[in-house]
């Protein structure tokens, strides 16, 4: 990844050494958006099964055929 601008960050000394230590020989532009990426994608799973717990079977099949038909319809255009 190429970034022409740069800003600095402060955080304490420990936090630092910590993400040094994660980062390894990654630059940290790379580190830093790869890492908020998996934190958004845990956070969406997270999200999802929260939401899948709270659905019945009954619920779950309903979806399901939703959106078969959903599928069905459009490919008909």
């Amino acid at each position: 990844m190429s970034l022409r601008k740069y800003a600095t960050i402060s955080v304490p000394t420990e936090v630092k050494r910590v993400l040094e230590e994660a980062k390894g020989g990654d630059e940290w532009g790379e580190f830093l958006l790869n890492l908020y990426a998996e934190a958004k994608r845990l956070r969406g799973e997270e999200a999802f099964q929260r939401l899948a717990s709270t659905l019945t079977e009954e619920d779950l099949k309903t979806i399901l055929e939703s959106a078969k038909d959903f599928r069905e319809r459009l490919s008909f255009r």
